[in-house]
C-alpha cells in the first residue's frame, strides 16, 4: 500500500525541446532544478548542465536503456528524480515505453512516487513554426532507423513531414520522390534545430537531393496536386484495370472480400502470388497507402498489364516482381498479409516460403477447382494456422437480352484465410521506439 508520505517522491519525464534550452518549458526547468537525480544521454545531459539548470551537488548520470534507468532509479532515494528526453515526451520519444514501465511499477507497488509527465517542444512544431506554417494538417511519417513508402506519402498528402536519420537521410527521401517522379514537390529541410549550426534550406526536391545534411534533419514536403485515394471500402469497378483476354483477373465482387479478408492495414507489407492484371495488388497498394505490395507473377503478358495498371493508379508502393514462386519469393521482403491468387501447383511451396519469412503472417488464397481447394486445406490446415475460413461465393450478374435482363452465374470461388501461428519479431516493442531519442 502507498502511503501519502511515499508519494511525496516524485519521478519527472521531461522533454527538453530541440536541444536548446531555450525550448524548455518552465515546469521541465522548474522539474529538473528540483532534482537531486538526473538521468539522460549524454547529449540532453550536457545540455541541462551547461544552462545551469541543475543543482550543483545533483547526481548526473549518463543512461539510456529503459531498464538501466529503472535500475538507477530504484536504487536512489532522492526525493526528486527527473529522466530527460529530447523534444517532446509523445512525439517519437523514449518517455512512451519508459512511462509504461514506470507506471505499472507504481501500480505494483514497487516504486512508491508520483509520475509526472513534462512535455517538450517537437521538431515538428518548432520546424513548422520557423516556416511560419501550421502543422495540424500535416501527414507525420518517422524514417529514423526504420524503412518507409516516402514517395506514397508525399504523393496522396499534401503536406506531409518526415523525421530522417539512420539509413534514411534526408538527400535519400528526396532522391526518392525524384524517382517516383515527384522531384518538382516544394521540400524544406531543417538541420540541427535550435542549435547555434541550425540551417533551414527550401527548394525543389530535385534540387535538395543533390545536397547533403546531418542526421539531425527533418523534412516538409508540400505537394499541392495530391493523388485522391478511392473511398475506403474496395472494390474498384472491373472496367479500371487494363486487361487482356489470356491473362485472369481476379473479379470486384471476389475482390472485395479478398481485401476484406487480408484484414489490411496502412503500413501493411502484402505479397500477391499469381498477381495476373494486379487488380488485387492495385486495391491492396491504395489500402496500404504507407505499406508496400509485392505482386509476384511468371508471364510476360501479365507482367506487362501489371506495370501498365501500376502507372495508371500512380502506385509508387507497388513493386512488380517478374518469376515463378516460389524462387521468385526469395530475398523480398517478409509479408505480414500474402495473397495466392494462382500458384500453377505450388501453392504448399507457396505457403512455406511465407511463414518462414514471417510465421505471423496471414493468408487469404482464392480457389475455382474443387481439386485446388482440397490441396489449399490441406496446406493450412497442416502449417498449423489459426482462424481457418473457408467461404464459398456465388456471383450471378446481369445482362441484357432484348428488353429483359437475365442473371448469369459466374464460377463459384473459394475463399480460405488463415493466421500464422507465430509471433513476428517486431511484434515485440523495442526498449527504445523505432524513432530513436533524437527524433522528436
Amino acid at each position: 500500500m502507498q502511503t501519502s508520505d511515499s508519494l511525496n517522491r516524485r519521478v519527472y519525464l521531461v522533454g527538453i525541446g530541440m536541444g536548446n534550452v531555450g525550448t524548455l518549458t518552465l515546469a521541465g526547468r522548474d522539474a529538473i532544478a528540483q532534482s537531486q537525480l538526473v538521468i539522460g544521454a549524454d547529449r540532453v545531459l550536457a545540455a541541462a548542465w551547461e544552462a545551469g539548470l541543475c543543482q550543483v551537488d545533483a547526481e548526473l548520470v549518463q543512461a539510456k536503456k529503459s531498464d538501466r534507468i529503472i535500475d538507477q532509479v530504484l536504487a536512489s532515494d532522492a526525493p526528486c528524480v527527473s529522466i530527460l528526453f529530447s523534444g517532446d515526451t509523445g512525439f517519437y520519444s523514449g518517455a512512451t515505453i519508459l512511462g509504461r514501465k514506470l507506471g505499472a511499477l507504481v501500480r505494483e507497488g514497487k516504486l512508491p512516487a508520483k509520475l509526472q509527465v513534462i512535455p517538450g517542444v517537437s521538431s515538428l512544431s518548432y520546424f513548422c513554426a520557423l516556416l511560419g506554417t501550421s502543422w495540424q494538417d500535416a501527414f507525420v511519417v518517422s524514417l529514423h532507423g526504420r524503412s518507409g513508402n516516402a514517395a506514397g506519402a508525399v504523393q496522396t498528402h499534401e503536406k506531409t513531414f518526415f523525421l530522417t536519420g539512420g539509413q534514411a537521410k534526408a538527400q535519400d527521401i528526396c532522391r526518392e520522390l525524384v524517382r517516383a517522379g515527384l522531384g518538382d514537390v516544394t521540400v524544406s529541410a531543417g538541420e540541427n534545430l535550435s542549435y547555434p549550426s541550425e540551417r533551414v534550406v527550401t527548394g525543389t526536391a530535385a534540387e535538395l537531393a543533390r545536397m547533403s545534411f546531418a542526421d539531425l534533419t527533418v523534412l516538409l514536403a508540400h505537394n499541392e496536386h495530391p493523388v485522391s485515394c478511392p473511398p475506403a471500402a474496395p472494390g474498384l469497378p472491373d472496367a479500371s484495370f487494363l486487361r487482356d483476354s489470356h491473362t485472369p483477373m481476379t473479379k470486384e465482387e471476389i475482390r472485395a472480400l479478398v481485401i476484406s479478408k487480408l484484414r489490411l492495414a496502412p503500413d501493411s507489407l502484402v505479397w500477391d502470388v499469381g498477381a495476373g492484371t494486379g487488380s488485387v495488388s492495385v486495391e491492396a497498394a491504395l489500402a496500404a497507402s504507407w505499406g508496400q505490395v509485392y505482386a509476384v507473377e511468371r508471364k510476360d503478358a501479365a507482367l506487362e498489364l501489371l506495370e501498365q495498371n501500376r502507372k495508371r493508379f500512380g502506385l509508387t508502393n507497388l513493386h512488380v516482381v517478374a518469376g515463378e514462386a516460389p524462387q521468385a519469393l526469395d530475398g523480398l521482403p517478409a509479408p505480414d498479409r500474402v495473397f495466392v491468387g494462382g500458384s500453377a501447383g505450388g501453392f504448399a511451396e507457396i505457403v512455406s516460403a511465407a511463414l518462414a519469412a514471417n510465421p505471423s503472417a496471414r493468408i487469404v488464397a482464392t480457389c475455382i477447382t474443387l481439386e485446388t481447394l482440397g490441396v489449399a486445406l490441406a496446406t493450412l490446415g497442416g502449417e498449423g494456422l489459426t482462424n481457418l475460413e473457408v467461404v464459398q461465393v456465388s456471383v450471378a450478374r446481369g445482362r441484357e437480352a432484348g428488353p429483359y435482363h437475365l442473371m448469369m452465374g459466374q464460377n463459384p470461388v473459394y475463399i480460405l484465410s488463415a493466421d500464422g501461428a507465430g509471433i513476428a519479431a517486431d511484434s515485440v516493442p523495442p526498449d527504445t521506439p523505432k524513432g530513436g531519442a533524437h527524433a522528436s
